[in-house]
């Protein structure tokens, strides 16, 4: 009662009806489909290969969960939605690997079935960064680090065939954008100014560490 008390002093969720509730688990579940599909789809050669690079990146998965997260109406609600968003997004996606590409990836499907698993922890407290506090402003700036982090390594995409290396630039447009968009998830400008340097100090750590790529080496298409 004690944590929860304290946790309602950084934020406090909305009242929304059962009705809304489902609505917003279901639409979460539509996303998960759509982007899920749409990530193997691009991963074809007649395809622009800057769509089959977000897609196969942890950069665009973190951006939409963590939006999903934090516009929830609480945050039990938002660890619902992520787990139903990333287990509906694995499972089309893998779906269509095996239906009609004949290629079953054990590695990957358990790799990212844990990880699926654990999202609804992450998402419960990412939806406190829309809060007051230190804590709330630590939460915040997560989700940039892992983008700034991961896109540092862009400068590598591509490689080591030079064909597409001209994308690079649109590609680093696209993380500067989500980034930006991540930025205005704090409600005043003091936790704008708080957030960006906790990222940028945490992100230089990551970098440092190769964190993402200990964790997620193999599995992502930048590490």
């Amino acid at each position: 009662m004690e944590m929860l008390h304290r946790l309602n002093q950084i934020r406090v969720g909305y009242k929304s009806t059962t009705k809304q509730k489902v609505f917003s688990i279901v639409s979460a579940m539509m996303i998960g489909v759509i982007l899920g599909l749409a990530a193997k789809l691009v991963d074809n050669p007649g395809i622009n290969p800057i769509f089959d690079d977000i897609g196969g990146r942890l950069g665009i998965w973190v951006f939409v969960a963590t939006l999903l997260s934090v516009f929830s109406y609480s945050p039990k609600v938002a660890a619902v939605k992520i787990f139903v968003f990333f287990g509906s997004m694995l499972t089309v996606n893998y779906a269509y690997t095996v239906l009609f590409l004949d290629f079953f990836p054990m590695r990957e499907i358990v790799f990212w079935g844990m990880c699926a698993v654990v999202s609804p922890v992450c998402a419960y407290i990412m939806w406190y960064a829309r809060g007051n506090g230190l804590f709330s402003y630590i939460v915040a700036a997560l989700p940039i680090t892992v983008l700034l982090s991961e896109g540092f390594e862009l400068r590598h995409a591509y490689l080591p065939i030079h064909t597409h290396y001209y994308l690079i630039p649109w590609l680093m447009g696209i993380y500067l954008i989500m980034v930006l968009v991540l930025l205005l998830i704090p409600k005043n400008k003091i936790q704008f100014i708080v957030v960006l340097p906790i990222a940028l100090i945490l992100s230089l750590i990551m970098i440092y560490f190769n964190v993402l790529g200990r964790i997620f080496g193999g599995m992502n298409g930048v590490l």
